[in-house]
């Protein structure tokens, strides 16, 4: 009797300790993309080539987030090879990324233009923001049968790409953070910042998760240029972006025993998505760092006064729905916040964790398959570490 119940018991722990371990294995899955490559040189000014400069500073970058035992690392490209635009959405796609970040040079005929910006998928009047994607999207006549691949896309035609469905915009909330995350860090190290802006760059419109696109400077600058295409300066940079990526991490999905930032940035805020176009070239503020005013209109969410709620995202986009069953898969029990530039859908309400856990799975059963839960603590937004702290 005594053997069976020991038996019973290893058996127990056995079984405890393979779950844990299961769930302990499960990473942090970053899709690193370097733009350009092998005949595609992307801009080149000044003797500095933007594949080259691209893919340098995604390798270090990679080794950075390779140090950390919770980060799984995937490359659309490690060497000079050229890979489609369309591919190198599918290599992160297919490894379930749950980021994907495209990193370039920026590049104008204004030598005097300088600065960083992040650009998260979008339509845009901007001018400027149009003619970025044109100038990144235009390598798609590079490829073979490009015309039939990307379904008749026209680089010189953005707004072929109005169709965009609701579905894509699920990940613009979480976009415009991780955006927002790697304009703070930049900031921080000393460089310029252009804002976090939207644009139709066609590598974004077809990865299935939170995705950027980062312009680290005008290698058109003689100044920036050289720094870009400096090692000291390259890992400069990776530096930010890797603390960036790391800090996105901990706010959305935990923190890890190794998640080292070499230089702790400023807590997550709410950033503004910059989509005017200036008459003159401004001294720019850092804008995006500012949290924007929230309108009255169409702030339909009130959280409890006081304590912690826990809700689900549904989905987060430029568009305002009526929050009635039908325009959310017959889930009820809607809510909706809104910064002035992006509505949030939420689902359900309460103060109970594993209640919010089975509203979840809820979501999930009805479509939602990018849900994620979000808290409040007092009425105002913290992290779900933080609400659990409580």
């Amino acid at each position: 009797m005594i053997t069976i119940i020991n038996t019973k018991k290893t058996l127990f722990f056995s079984l405890l300790f393979l779950t844990v371990n299961v769930f302990s294995q499960s990473k942090f899955k970053v899709a690193l993309d370097a733009g350009h490559g092998d005949h595609d040189y992307g801009a080149v000014y000044h003797g500095h080539i933007e594949k080259n400069i691209a893919l340098a500073v995604v390798l270090k970058v990679g080794k950075i987030l390779e140090k950390n035992s919770g980060i799984d690392v995937i490359y659309t490209r490690k060497t000079d090879t050229f890979i489609d635009l369309i591919e190198r959405a599918n290599i992160a796609n297919r490894a379930d990324a749950n980021i994907f970040v495209s990193i370039h040079c920026n590049a104008n005929p204004n030598t005097a233009a300088d600065g960083c910006e992040t650009y998260v998928m979008g339509m845009s009047k901007n001018a400027s923001n149009l003619q970025a994607a044109k100038n990144e999207n235009s390598v798609v006549t590079l490829e073979k049968d490009y015309k039939q691949k990307y379904n008749g896309f026209d680089p010189n035609k953005p707004e072929t790409m109005i169709g965009i469905q609701i579905l894509q915009e699920e990940y613009l909330d979480n976009s415009i953070a991780l955006a927002g995350s790697i304009q703070r860090n930049f900031i921080e190290m000393g460089k310029k910042s252009r804002g976090v802006k939207q644009a139709p760059f066609m590598v974004l419109h077809k990865a299935y998760m939170p995705r950027v696109l980062i312009e680290m400077g005008f290698i058109s600058n003689p100044v920036e240029g050289a720094k870009l295409d400096s090692e000291s300066g390259q890992e400069e940079i990776a530096e930010s972006i890797a603390n960036a990526i790391i800090a996105y991490k901990k706010e959305y999905f935990g923190a890890g025993n190794d998640d080292v930032i070499t230089k702790p940035s400023q807590k997550m805020e709410p950033v503004k998505v910059i989509d005017s176009t200036p008459t003159t070239k401004p001294v720019v503020k850092t804008p995006e760092i500012k949290k924007p005013e929230v309108k009255p209109e169409p702030k339909e969410d009130t959280p409890a006064s006081s304590g912690v709620v826990f809700k689900v995202q549904l989905s987060a986009s430029s568009k305002k729905l009526d929050l009635t069953p039908s325009n959310f898969n017959g889930l009820s029990n809607i809510s909706m916040s809104s910064d002035g530039a992006v509505y949030r859908y939420m689902y359900g309400n309460t103060s109970n964790y594993n209640d919010a856990k089975k509203l979840l799975q809820d979501a999930k059963a009805k479509g939602y398959s990018t849900a994620f839960l979000i808290a409040y603590k007092d009425g105002k937004k913290v992290s779900v570490q933080e609400a659990l702290k409580q």
